[in-house]
């Protein structure tokens, strides 16, 4: 066992070469971190402890060759199970995939990995598909936060962001449809990493939603994230979406010189009622330390923020129903309560409401890719609520936990590299965090000035001390329209869905405030000649389709 161990990613690679511990040390530490607490946080699915020592000692033997295949070379690195991995099966934390999804093979960030020399030491725990948060009923462990016993790390990266957090792994690769790294980075107190859309390949993963889905890398800092990135971007031909362009260099500079740097901030809507009373505070010393490192702060709204966090909803919803329809047909009650549900609101949407939605967003992204031609980045808190009881998400419902105080949705449909960064702690010591954004593949500055703000601060460094709390189930029964209520039987009825009447009676109680989401989509008046581009590439100057001077002919 290792007396003392390292709490980066970099520190492990600095250690590995001068050989202040083994690979195979470092593995075996934090292996038997996890034998003691594991059973506890349920941060693992599946562990794979002996191709991970194997991988181990193949790196102790290439080092002692002379072999260095980069900073990942024998660090052990969760992987969430939406991504395939050849150990063995991706189970989407659900009995309803396939079980030979995938089966044997690699997705190609994993392999990525594995070729860059890392130690893969098993498959994370999420939420079913991505979807929704955990269940008494689940057969699949329930990741628990390791701040606080009763509370949710968050989803859906869930697993993943404990097990950093608890130092069962030294990185973590995640996915992120409306926040599903962010968050949970948020509220465990390391740093994630959503990159910009397309420049990481995300086959090789169950989907959620292919336009909003991103794969991304989860550690304690920024620095660590750029080494992961460095290895998991670049373009791979099976991802329609993946952008063909070169791979930069990632590794940060923490010693970058911010003066002149122009910082948005945003503070509209981002403190509702709520917010932790800790949440402002830290978000203005964060912003205080960035001004001190010479940036200049300037006050910004984010351009057609409700239509866009409408959009990712509306997205996802049809998005999602797609892919599992037959099984929600034929496999209702094998989906877990809260899963089934959130699925099979997408019957309650049209094929209209999703390309409005989709035209939203566009309109969204190009107007923020003109904000970003004032400023250099953007910030805003990624959540000013702490993480969620257990108890509370564990009541079958639509969205729970999603409310106000979460402001992550909104750059999955922009699809611009945004990364969470801790900023502080509240009075019961959970962890808040800042939330940067920059344009649209300056993934490289937007990680310099996170690894610059985390040089001036140690909230990422700080660990956690296990406690022992129970996890319960509450929550009222709302009160239901029944014009909604007959509406949401007849729309289920026609996409061939038929749930018991409890279920239809829960949705019932999501088909208002959806229906209000989608007639914002429609208010959007330039929506009705957008486009329905899911390709995100820096935004030029924007011309009228009727200015001569836009043919380039």
């Amino acid at each position: 066992m290792m007396a003392d161990l390292p709490l980066t990613l970099a520190d492990a690679a600095a250690g590995l070469r001068s050989r202040a511990f083994s690979s195979v040390e470092l593995t075996t530490a934090l292996r038997a971190r996890a034998d003691e607490f594991d059973s506890v946080l349920g941060s693992y699915v599946a562990r794979f402890d002996e191709s991970a020592l194997r991988a181990a000692a193949q790196a102790d033997a290439d080092f002692a060759s002379g072999i260095d295949r980069g900073p990942l070379q024998g660090i052990p690195i969760g992987v969430k199970d939406l991504l395939a991995a050849s150990e063995g099966p991706t189970t989407a934390n659900s009995i309803v995939l396939d079980p030979a999804w995938g089966a044997g093979t690699d997705a190609p960030v994993v392999r990525r990995l594995r070729h860059a020399g890392a130690v893969l030491t098993g498959k994370t725990s999420t939420y079913e598909f991505a979807m929704s948060p955990p269940h008494p009923s689940s057969p699949f462990p329930t990741a628990r936060n390791p701040w606080d016993l009763s509370r949710s790390p968050g989803g859906s990266s869930s697993g993943s962001a404990s097990g950093v957090a608890a130092g069962f792994f030294l990185a973590a690769l995640g996915t992120d449809t409306g926040g599903s790294i962010r968050g949970p980075a948020a509220w465990t107190g390391i740093t994630g990493l959503k990159p910009t859309f397309g420049l990481v390949p995300k086959s090789g993963c169950v989907p959620l939603a292919q336009s909003l889905d991103h794969v991304g890398p989860m550690a304690p800092s920024a620095q660590d994230c750029a080494l992961v990135l460095q290895v998991i971007a670049g373009h791979h031909a099976s991802d329609e979406s993946s952008a063909r362009r070169p791979v930069d260099r990632f590794a940060v500079d923490p010693h970058r010189d911010l003066t002149g740097m122009r910082i948005g901030v945003v503070r509209e809507h981002h403190f509702p009622e709520n917010s932790d009373p800790a949440a402002e505070p830290a978000y203005r010393d964060a912003l205080a330390r960035l001004e001190e490192r010479g940036a200049v702060l300037v006050d910004v709204a984010l351009p057609r923020y409700r239509e866009a966090v409408a959009s990712v909803w509306i997205m996802v919803s049809g998005d999602a129903l797609a892919y599992h329809l037959d099984d929600l047909r034929s496999r209702w009650d094998d989906f877990l309560p809260t899963t089934r549900l959130n699925v099979a609101t997408g019957a309650l949407i049209s094929g209209a409401d999703m390309v409005q939605a989709a035209r939203a967003r566009r309109i969204a992204q190009l107007e923020l890719a003109d904000l970003f031609r004032h400023v250099d980045i953007i910030a805003t808190p990624t959540a000013t609520i702490p993480a969620a009881p257990l108890a509370d998400l564990m009541v079958p419902g639509i969205e729970r936990g999603l409310g106000g105080g979460v402001f992550t949705p909104y750059w999955n449909a922009v699809g611009v590299p945004t990364i969470a960064v801790p900023m502080g702690a509240n009075a019961e010591g959970l962890p808040l965090s800042i939330q940067l954004a920059a344009p649209a593949f300056a993934d490289r500055l937007l990680l310099d000035v996170a690894a610059a703000y985390q040089r001036d601060t140690d909230w990422h460094l700080r660990r956690p001390e296990f406690g022992d709390s129970g996890v319960g189930a509450s929550g009222p029964a709302p009160t239901r329209d029944l014009a909604d209520l007959q509406q949401v039987r007849t729309l289920l009825a026609a996409s061939g869905i038929h749930p018991p009447e409890d279920d239809i009676e829960t949705l019932a109680d999501a088909y208002a405030p959806r229906r209000e989401m989608v007639e914002w989509l429609y208010a959007l008046a330039e929506a009705r000649y957008g486009t329905t581009s899911l390709i995100n590439e820096v935004a030029p100057e924007r011309v009228s389709w009727s200015d001569p001077e836009g043919d380039e002919r």
